[in-house]
């Protein structure tokens, strides 16, 4: 017998690409209500030739995101393979904004703790302006995708969309 019940909700903090609701839209045909919130004891990096970031635990940092509510089992599941192999959903607290209530949330942490290809800082507003629409092309490339019966890693997927040279 399953421990997750029908109709169980999750909470997802995010904090790259899925902060943009028309990302959410592709994935999930829908944007969730969603409140700004705050992951203590982590920071946001760039990964060299990706679009998107990796959070990982770095004391005294903090990353700002979206708490993503209501989010169903089959969306969860569409997230965890979005997400892919590269990160490990985790339960962590994070306190939201508007109201420094604490939330014990889902989010995505990168599993590898010291890749090389993290550097700096994620920046939102910047990938808006420069990544955001091929970012939405590709992931409605994915969404084709998952919904073929063999279908590809995200990973490939961009790959094959999105050649950029190292």
């Amino acid at each position: 017998m399953s421990s997750v019940a029908p109709g169980v909700v999750h909470n997802v903090f995010v904090y790259g690409s899925l902060m943009a609701e028309d990302v959410c839209r592709v994935l999930l045909n829908r944007a969730p209500q969603s409140f700004y919130a705050t992951l203590d004891g982590y920071h946001r990096y760039s990964i060299k030739g990706r679009l998107y970031p990796a959070i990982i635990p770095v004391e005294n940092k903090k990353v700002t995101g979206k708490v993503l509510l209501g989010i169903t089992d089959p969306e969860l599941h569409i997230l965890d393979e979005f997400e892919d192999v590269e990160y490990q959903r985790s339960t962590v607290e994070v306190s939201l904004m508007d109201s420094s209530q604490n939330l014990q949330v889902q989010t995505y942490v990168w599993s590898d703790k010291n890749d090389p290809n993290l550097y700096g800082e994620w920046d939102f507003e910047v990938w808006k302006q420069i990544h955001k629409e091929d970012f939405i092309k590709m992931t409605s490339g994915f969404m084709e995708e998952m919904e073929q019966p063999e279908s590809k890693p995200r990973v490939a997927t961009y790959e094959s969309y999105y050649q950029q040279d190292g």
